[in-house]
């Protein structure tokens, strides 16, 4: 039996004013569909989001929702204006009594509801509409960037939420691992047109490459044949009288055709050139330490850096890695210890803040404006690693077209404001990188131009990012800040850091007996009695957990209480009553679990 499409779009026209961002659009999105939504930036992937959300009205063409199925759109840019606080606009589309689910969000999102939404920073404005999505919890889900200011352990929340949900929905991410983990197709934006795989992203680029060579294939045979009727069309006039005009035509139809091929954008022309080599030793911290009154951020801490090494930076937001790196460059000085620094350093830095690009500049202007571009009497060229280059053309190396050059800064979206800023950066010779957060809004294709730079780069990278991809692929050394001022260094990319840090808290394993099972000996005794700290660990928090369990049942149980909730709401109804089943599980399970542990403790 066929299923009824959450959402369908049916022949969608969409032009702002030039070359048409979709024509004769289908789309289709079933129950329960994992979609990735994919392409380059600027190719329309959010703009059909908003299409997909009602919140743009195409030119032409029908978007049809089945009855009853509500979509929910997470905006890159939420709106506030009306509200209070982060929570209470969170809050804002759920019943009375569904108030906890906000509450849990933000526990797994890492905000504060109570914050004021005056003074929330645009991450927590963020975090806010994620929450209030996942509270939500419509039949389709639309989300756009999701992970962009999350740390890796609200991705990790927020994945494993994605992963339980029986909603819908279609995924807008630059995180590879996330992407993989999650969708089972892949919609990816292209020129203007909407290709669907019912594969998940893993599977991608495998597929985005076999079309573009079916492409280059069509593309060069095409030629061939324009190229050989063109010739019988020179030649057959001396042969002839009269010209077969049925081939003439067809000719002119095969050329109409062929300029009708869209070419396809071609990567950012990004180069890095290291300048003169530093010292073999970069940087070298002795015993630095920082706080912040009674906040903690770094226990004396000692690291050496030398030439060529790829170190990245891990944990929790707020935990204190722009800190260390700052203190690292010498940008910020430590309450003790010292930080001794390289000779011939040429450091370039990628703020994750953007705060190098003034957002009523124009791109020209802010290229030019900059000091160690500008080229002495001359405005309409910059210095490009100690060669002139017109401004325009070294935007285009950037994939900005002449049009945008004169935009103002603010006009830019995620992905291009971080290209932007990359083109500062690598017009200068440097070999020492620091980059704060330089993944976040960046495409699929500009990322893997950046891990290639990375890895021909002869100079020295300090890299701090959420995007456990990324850092597998490009770093070497992973340090670990993991709360109470504690920075681990580690061997290897994040998943190297996963390993090594999981067998550090494994029980230790011990040799087994050599005695007859129906005889134990009191060695097994021994092995069987007390607690490993993981068990410890989890034995102290399960009450708490138990405790949450149980708030929310009762929450849940006051809810369902209402005697025409199931005839006036009976999607709320359906809702709640699957919430609460899988919480009373849940609560069996753990109440099992602490009863199991705490006489194992009592051994």
């Amino acid at each position: 039996m066929a299923r009824t499409p959450l959402l369908q779009l049916s022949d969608i026209s969409l032009t702002f004013g030039g070359d048409p961002v979709f024509d004769a659009l289908d789309l289709v999105v079933q129950p329960g569909d994992r979609v990735a939504l994919v392409g380059r930036n600027g190719s329309g992937k959010s703009t059909l989001m908003k299409v997909m959300a009602g919140l743009v009205e195409p030119d032409r063409g029908a978007r049809v929702l089945s009855p009853g199925v509500q979509v929910g759109y997470m905006d890159q840019h939420p709106d506030l204006s009306g509200f209070a606080t982060l929570g209470e606009f969170a809050a804002s589309g759920l019943a009375v009594g569904e108030e906890y689910r906000v509450a849990m969000a933000a526990e797994g999102l890492k905000f504060n509801p109570d914050t004021p939404v005056g003074a929330a920073s645009g991450g927590e404005r963020r975090r806010a509409a994620l929450a209030k999505l996942m509270a939500e919890a419509p039949e389709l889900m639309l989300l756009d960037e999701p992970t962009n200011h999350l740390d890796i352990e609200a991705i990790a929340w927020l994945e494993q939420q994605l992963s339980e949900t029986r909603s819908g929905f279609v995924l807008i991410s630059h995180d590879r691992a996330f992407l993989r983990a999650l969708t089972r197709a892949t919609l990816w934006v292209d020129r203007g047109q909407v290709r669907r795989q019912d594969r998940g992203f893993a599977h991608f680029e495998e597929w985005r490459d076999k079309v573009w060579a079916d492409e280059d294939i069509a593309r060069h045979k095409m030629d061939r044949k324009i190229k050989a009727e063109a010739r019988w069309a020179v030649e057959g006039i001396s042969a002839r009288r009269k010209r077969n005009q049925g081939r003439v035509r067809a000719l002119q139809d095969l050329r109409a055709e062929r300029a009708g091929m869209i070419r396809r954008q071609g990567a950012a022309d990004m180069a890095l050139e290291s300048g003169q080599k530093s010292g073999k030793r970069v940087i070298e911290a002795r015993g630095i330490s920082k706080a912040y009154g009674d906040k903690l951020i770094l226990k004396p801490f000692d690291l050496r850096i030398l030439r060529g090494d790829r170190v990245g930076f891990v944990g929790p937001n707020g935990v204190g890695k722009t800190t260390l790196l700052k203190m690292l460059t010498g940008e910020l000085a430590p309450d003790t210890g010292e930080v001794v620094l390289g000779t011939n350093l040429q450091m370039a830095v990628f703020d994750q803040n953007r705060s190098a690009l003034n957002p009523d500049q124009s791109l020209w202007e802010s290229l030019t404006g900059d000091p160690d571009m500008a080229v002495s009497g001359r405005s309409d060229q910059v210095m490009v690693r100690g060669a002139p280059r017109h401004v325009v053309g070294y935007l285009k190396d950037f994939l900005f077209d002449e049009a945008q050059a004169r935009a103002p800064v603010r006009s830019l979206s995620g992905g291009e404001k971080a290209r932007l800023l990359l083109a500062r950066i690598m017009a200068r010779e440097s070999n020492l990188l620091v980059l704060d957060e330089p993944t976040n809004d960046l495409d699929v294709e500009t990322l893997d131009l950046l891990q290639d730079l990375l890895g021909d780069y002869d100079g020295t990278v300090l890299l701090v990012s959420h995007d456990r991809d990324f850092l597998d692929r490009v770093v070497s050394t992973t340090i670990a800040m993991e709360g109470d001022g504690r920075a681990i260094v580690y061997a290897g990319g994040w998943s190297d850091y996963q390993a090594q840090r999981q067998d550090m808290t494994a029980p230790p394993v011990k040799d087994k007996p050599d005695t007859p099972r129906d005889k134990p000996a009191p060695k097994a005794k021994e092995a069987a009695s007390g607690l490993s700290f993981t068990e410890k660990h989890r034995l102290d928090a399960l009450p708490d957990e138990i405790a949450r369990l149980e708030a929310e049942i009762a929450k849940l149980e006051e809810f369902l209480s209402a005697p025409d909730l199931f005839t006036a709401e009976p999607v709320k109804f359906r809702k709640a009553s699957e919430g609460l089943a899988q919480r009373q599980q849940a609560l069996a399970a753990a109440e099992e679990e602490w009863l199991v542990l705490a006489e194992k403790a009592e051994r």
